[in-house]
């Protein structure tokens, strides 16, 4: 069995009611329930914070025995060098993920820290873009 974290980062918490013309209507809560039932062959935890420190250490520690992280660092993918070399420093593989079309915004967010470091970035499909990292993992 596939053991998989997704780790969001700063305001992910207010999915569901966050600019949701962007991030849709669905809270992150209910959506993890929903993906967690569709794939109950796989370990499947998340974890969020609003402090960058927090998500470092959350990457160091499950950096060296998960089967995979799923990262959406959302503002810090564009300002992180840490995370950036947080990522770099894990041997567990990891899918950058972003709900959005990072492209189509603010041309800050074009930039990615994490990019160079992940195994591979999925962005633009809305909270689909997690599913498809997951599906990432098992193929």
């Amino acid at each position: 069995m596939k053991k998989l974290i997704i780790i969001n980062g700063p305001n992910l918490n207010l999915l569901g009611k966050r600019e949701t013309n962007i991030y849709g209507n669905l809270s992150f809560s209910d959506f993890f329930e929903r993906i967690s039932n569709k794939y109950p062959n796989v370990t499947l935890e998340h974890y969020q914070s609003n402090v960058e420190g927090e998500l470092i250490d959350k990457i160091q520690e499950v950096g060296y025995h998960y089967d995979g992280i799923i990262l959406n660092a959302a503002a810090y993918t564009h300002t992180s060098i840490g995370i950036g070399d947080a990522v770099k420093a894990i041997s567990t593989p990891v899918i950058e993920v972003h709900i959005s079309n990072t492209f189509s915004r603010e041309e800050f967010r074009h930039k990615s820290y994490i990019s160079p470091n992940a195994r591979g970035v999925v962005l633009g499909f809305g909270l689909q873009s997690y599913e498809l990292a997951i599906q990432s993992f098992l193929d």
